[in-house]
């Protein structure tokens, strides 16, 4: 299995109302979060690879969000019932799904 379907298939564990961070997905693949990144924007299948579920560190939506933007990414989250707070953060504790 080549480094970007390890990525896919960790994402597409994600469940409906959780996220992950580009980091805790590195430190499974043993990888540069960069490579998550640019991973997911090659994705293919968004459908079964929900790459909306994968934010950064802080809690926040990425810039980068290759699939409509942040607007998009967080439209989605909120749908699956993901709360933002009044700086535009998730709460990890809450909301987070790691892998370790």
């Amino acid at each position: 299995m080549n480094t970007f379907d390890k990525v896919y298939k960790i994402v597409s564990s994600i469940p409906k109302g959780k996220v992950t961070t580009y980091g805790a997905i590195s430190k499974a693949v043993g990888i540069d979060p960069r490579v998550i990144g640019y991973a997911l924007h090659a994705n293919k299948n968004p459908k079964d690879v929900p790459c909306h579920r994968v934010i950064n560190s802080k809690g926040m939506v990425s810039s980068g969000y290759a699939f409509g933007g942040l607007d998009t990414q967080a439209k989605l989250l909120i749908k699956e019932g993901i709360k933002f707070d009044k700086n535009g953060k998730i709460d990890l504790e809450k909301f987070g799904y790691f892998l370790f």
